[in-house]
């Protein structure tokens, strides 16, 4: 049971970092032109829908 637990908190951890570094990928993403984003198979819409934020380091 502990091992599952510890599993569990260390998986759900790693999934919150994902997240939380998609939407600061996404966040500088928005910041390059239209015609740059098309080139990368993707649209300014699409990131926003994602999510985007933006963090100042």
């Amino acid at each position: 049971m502990a091992n599952s637990f510890f599993r569990n908190a260390y998986t759900r951890m790693v999934e919150a970092r994902e997240r939380q570094v998609s939407r600061y990928v996404n966040g500088a993403l928005l910041n390059l032109d239209d015609k740059t984003l098309e080139s990368m198979g993707t649209s300014r819409a699409e990131l926003r829908r994602k999510g985007a934020n933006s963090y100042v380091f």
